[in-house]
């Protein structure tokens, strides 16, 4: 009986909440929420046909992994920006006691109603998920790494999404929201420390620490940046608690830490192909066969 009362509990608090409907039209009608979401979706499509277009010759195998690396980012921020749009991925929270914003209140745009809590773009956490492990495949392939750096890599960045998608939507306990963002953290200090101690010496000896050297800088300055946006948020501290400006807080991020990223490394790419492809240890493509010592 206690099962059934807590399941009809939870159908009816869902039901009390936006509809998706509710919530497209108010991503629609609210000119800053909406512009951080359709300017990512125009970008990333763009950013797409473009990295296509200007790899349309590439025939090394290796090459064209990490340009297809770096055209999957794209591609998950297209799928993921639209569901954002759709309001499939959006949700009304209601934050826990303690938390700057508990007790508010969101009034939807475009006629929608009145609802306890605040706007979560939830989805976000789903886009680095999938999109944040191809950067690091193509920054790994860059140095030359080998696949259990690249995979522990990996591993610990989807930890870092899942435990920050945990810290956004728990409303138990304020304290256990930084927990998780604790937690993240942490492991987000995992994917640092082999960017920037594991992976250069690795470039070192691939030949590619110019450009490497260049992409972890921009992707560690950049991936802290979120961090800190997410700090002071209006899921964290709230001290900036406009939701549309946390919003394109994060959507700037994207522009240049997937974007911005992405072309740098397919013109590295292009212009660099026989480096890229060069080492019997992590990335050979000719044909030749290696000599006997």
């Amino acid at each position: 009986m206690t099962g059934a009362g807590t399941l009809t509990a939870v159908v009816l608090n869902a039901a009390e909440g936006p509809t998706q409907a509710e919530l497209f039209e108010h991503v629609l009608n609210d000119p800053l929420l909406g512009s951080s979401i359709y300017v990512n979706i125009a970008l990333a499509g763009l950013s797409l046909l473009l990295f296509a277009f200007l790899a349309r010759g590439l025939t090394d195998p290796r090459a064209k992994l990490i340009v297809v690396s770096t055209m999957a980012v794209s591609a998950v921020s297209v799928a993921s920006y639209t569901g954002l749009a759709s309001g499939l991925t959006i949700g009304v929270v209601e934050m826990p006691s303690g938390h700057a914003l508990a007790g508010a209140t969101t009034d939807l745009a475009g006629g929608g109603g009145t609802y306890d809590g605040t706007i979560s773009l939830w989805g976000r956490y789903l886009t680095w998920a999938f999109s944040t492990p191809f950067i690091l495949l193509a920054l790994g392939l860059i140095a030359g790494s080998n696949l259990t750096k690249i995979v522990t890599a990996i591993i610990f960045d989807v930890g870092i999404m899942i435990t920050g998608l945990a810290a956004a939507l728990t409303t138990s306990s304020y304290l256990m929201r930084w927990a998780w963002y604790g937690i993240s953290c942490t492991f987000f200090l995992v994917v640092v420390y082999i960017l920037l101690v594991e992976w250069p010496e690795d470039a070192k000896r691939a030949g590619t620490e110019d450009i490497f050297n260049t992409l972890k800088i921009l992707t560690v300055v950049l991936w802290f940046g979120y961090t800190v946006w997410w700090a002071i948020g209006n899921e964290g501290l709230a001290l900036i608690e406009n939701v549309g400006i946390t919003s394109w807080g994060y959507s700037a991020f994207d522009i240049v830490a997937k974007y911005g990223f992405s072309l740098l490394v397919i013109r590295y790419v292009l212009n660099n192909v026989e480096t890229i492809s060069a080492g019997e240890e992590y990335g050979i493509t000719g044909d030749g066969v290696p000599a006997d010592d």
